[in-house]
């Protein structure tokens, strides 16, 4: 069974609300603040577009209509990032980003920035749209290939000054093959948080820990610093945020939907010194012994955050911190 959303198109699917009703609906608290979710102007740019979702770009009510699919009946609010690839969608999703957090003033907004950007134009940018971070991308470096890139190549410090003079938040998506372990991404993570105290760091997909192992490895060279946090959108890998947990504080972890990945179906699997992902049209759903249904990705992510919290022997109030309070209080 299937049922569609008022709009037509966008289909949640059986096995989705088996799969939130089985695993996730005693687990996920009433109120969840995301630390990462993107929104996206119509027109602004198509990668980021949900398979089967009818409409052109994703606004608050869109985000409001999919979370009530993936965790429904929670309050939600949201820290939204801006995105884009190319000079003029960056510069439509970024007016998107912080019309839609003037409309919503529980949330907050993220503005997206490049290498080259002139770092007094990014501050009065970011004033003038009301919003309270900057997120940046490796695509926008100027190496090959991008995801090699050392962090100021598309996180310059210059931009990391600014951040530290506005006191706003930095999403970084960090690259490099071993993620979090690889020592120049420590050096880098070291010297923004320990020069910069006024910025707050977040390291996205529970620092990019898609491959556990990396974690386990580069966690422990990053203790003490009172501004670096992390969220873990769309990391499906328990370990991955248990390592945080144990090494750093459930205080540092957030929850993040990272929408719209979250309404892909899959998931990322850690494999080797690596990992993969894992999509509804990956042949890798026909087991021997049944038809396996992939359900959200964000799903499994939530599922794998259960996973992690209970491994860690969280009480109800530490999971709420994780869900709600962390965010709350670094975004005020």
């Amino acid at each position: 069974m299937t049922a569609q959303n008022k709009d037509g198109g966008f289909l949640i699917r059986e096995e989705d609300r088996e799969f939130f009703d089985r695993e996730l609906k005693s687990f996920v608290p009433d109120r969840i603040f995301d630390a990462h979710a993107h929104l996206s102007a119509p027109g602004a740019d198509n990668e980021l577009s949900i398979p089967d979702w009818p409409k052109p770009g994703l606004g608050y009510a869109d985000y409001r209509q999919l979370m009530e699919m993936l965790v429904p009946g929670r309050q939600i609010v949201s820290f939204f990032l801006s995105w884009g690839s190319t000079p003029e969608r960056i510069a439509l999703s970024n007016e998107w980003v912080g019309r839609e957090v003037a409309q919503a003033t529980d949330c907050r907004g993220s503005f997206f920035v490049r290498p080259t950007d002139d770092p007094e134009w990014v501050r009065q940018e970011v004033r003038r749209l009301g919003l309270h971070g900057l997120k940046c991308y490796h695509a926008q470096a100027a190496v090959a290939p991008t995801w090699e890139a050392d962090i100021p190549d598309y996180l310059p410090e210059s931009l990391v000054k600014v951040a530290h003079e506005e006191g706003l938040a930095i999403t970084l998506h960090m690259v490099k093959a071993r993620a979090v372990a690889d020592p120049v991404n420590i050096h880098w993570i070291r010297h923004y948080c320990e020069t910069y105290p006024g910025m707050t760091l977040i390291l996205a997909h529970s620092a990019r820990g898609f491959q556990p192992a990396h974690n386990l490895e580069g966690l422990p060279q990053l203790t003490g610093l009172d501004n670096l946090y992390f969220d873990c959108s769309g990391n499906c890998e328990p370990m991955a945020h248990q390592a945080i947990i144990r090494i750093l504080g459930h205080q540092k972890l957030m929850y993040g939907s990272d929408l719209p990945i979250s309404h892909f179906r899959g998931r990322p699997a850690c494999a080797a010194d690596s990992f993969v992902w894992l999509y509804e049209n990956s042949p890798v759903w026909n087991a021997k012994q049944m038809t396996l249904k992939p359900v959200f990705v964000g799903l499994e992510h939530l599922r794998s955050l259960k996973w992690a919290c209970w491994s860690e022997r969280l009480t109800d109030r530490q999971v709420e911190d994780i869900f709600w309070n962390n965010a709350a209080r670094l975004f005020g």
